[in-house]
């Protein structure tokens, strides 16, 4: 690892760029000006874009070779709230080295797992030595759902042969990852109305609709079983794992030893067994929340909730979405009001034959010793689904660790993940260079499974 890069790196932590609550737009705008910068500074060309939420920033740097494949970069520069300052060691923007950690709000997510990618191309560039041309995207959202950077990429006639993604983790401390699949998730929001104000529960309860009691039938219906076994209607698609993938879930840490670590209680007995394939790739449901009523003795005329499914790749969020619906409502007793907002995201699935998946999973190795596993990510990566909406290869990786304790108080990066990062984005950055011999997709990517 360079010291060029830790200097950096700890510059661009001192800038409080909060998305999340009340954001800091001052330091949102000075985090999206350091990056501009520093593409900049390395001889190639940004901007800083307004009119797609917070500052958004776009730049390129040119490979010798006008042939060159291309190749996007994306990170993101926003962070959350640091949350209770009380419980931070150290000030959340003043980044501090303790036992070959260094903390920071975004030391992980995402500063310190990205910037190691965009040095190196910078680094590339500098020396002539950058074998692909390489378009530099990094938001100011992805903690509030990348609301504008879809939109930019939508517009973009550009396109490129791949991207990568620096906003994953590694499958363990001694294992690097590539994350080909991700699920997605059909969000509702209920509504339950049974009369136009809260009732009397002495002089009515017994003879009218409670909006509560409809509300928890109507959940009922929906609720997994003991198992974590969903209907069957909620599980059509489901495609199964590559027997690559199932080998690499050999090598990684028990589902007990995770679940453990992570002090939930185990749903079931056979729940770690199960643990990476019913969370990489099953579909899950939980309820969120549920709120209405009073702690007086009232009748609920109003009750909501909150739940998602978790789609596994294969299924389609609106096919879910709609199925949702039309189970909760067909629970709801004739003449109760009830609404239903649906938010949705369609599960993504990279083929570990793509030309640029195989390229990445050699240059991992080389660069840190160690064969990367194949994983898959439970949760959703916004930008990861817009760019995979546009058939382009996506590489998901990064070292960030459990560790990390990202979202929390204290959160860190390792040193050691800093120069893995420095390291794997060299080897990658040059092993795509091959996409030009006869391997390129098109001009806006090729095809990406859903």
């Amino acid at each position: 690892m360079t010291d060029r890069l830790l200097h950096d790196l700890v510059e661009w932590l001192r800038i409080p760029s909060i998305s999340t609550g009340v954001p800091d737009r001052e330091g949102l705008r000075a985090a999206a000006m350091w990056a501009c910068a520093r593409v900049r500074d390395a001889a190639g060309v940004a901007e800083v874009l307004d009119g797609y939420g917070h500052p958004l920033v776009v730049g390129e740097l040119r490979a010798a070779r006008a042939d060159a494949p291309t190749v996007l970069i994306y990170g993101h520069y926003d962070v959350q709230a640091p949350g209770d300052l009380g419980a931070w060691r150290t000030p959340p923007f003043e980044p501090a080295v303790r036992d070959g950690r260094l903390y920071a709000r975004g030391a992980s997510d995402d500063k310190g797992n990205f910037l190691p990618l965009l040095h190196a191309a910078c680094e590339l560039h500098r020396a002539g030595a950058l074998p692909v041309h390489v378009r530099v995207l990094v938001e100011g959202e992805e903690e509030i759902g990348s609301p504008g950077v879809g939109r930019w990429l939508r517009e973009d006639r550009r396109g490129a042969d791949c991207a990568i993604v620096f906003d994953a983790g590694m499958a363990d401390e001694a294992t690097p990852a590539i994350t080909v699949a991700l699920r997605g998730m059909a969000r509702l929001h209920v509504t339950v109305r049974s009369a136009p104000r809260d009732l009397h529960s002495g002089i009515y309860g017994g003879s009218v609709v409670n909006a509560l009691h409809v509300l928890h039938a109507m959940l009922a219906t929906v609720l997994p079983g003991l198992d974590g076994t969903l209907r069957e209607e909620l599980c059509t698609g489901i495609e199964p794992p590559d027997a690559a993938e199932l080998e690499s879930w050999a090598r990684l840490a028990s589902g007990d030893a995770l679940l453990a670590a992570s002090g939930g209680r185990p749903l079931h007995p056979g729940a770690g067994a199960e643990y990476y394939a019913r969370n990489g790739a099953g579909a899950s449901l939980d309820v969120h929340a549920i709120a209405g009523g009073e702690t007086r003795t009232i009748v609920p005329a109003v009750a909501t909730a909150t739940l998602s499914q978790r789609l596994a790749p294969g299924q389609r969020a609106a096919e879910i979405a709609a199925t949702l619906e039309r189970l909760l409502r067909a629970a709801a007793p004739a003449g109760v009001e009830v609404q239903i907002a649906a938010e949705t995201a369609d599960p993504i699935r990279f083929a570990l034959d793509e030309p640029p998946i195989r390229l990445a999973a050699n240059a991992i190795e080389r660069a840190t010793g160690t064969a990367p596993a194949y994983v898959r990510l439970g949760a959703t990566i916004p930008i990861v689904a817009e760019l995979a909406a546009l058939g382009m290869p996506v590489i998901v990786s990064g070292f960030a660790t459990h560790a990390d304790t990202i979202h929390a108080p204290n959160e860190s990066f390792r040193l050691e993940s800093l120069r893995l990062g420095e390291a794997t984005a060299r080897e990658l950055l040059g092993a795509l260079g091959a996409l030009g011999d006869g391997t390129a997709h098109g001009s806006r990517g090729g095809r990406a499974g859903a």
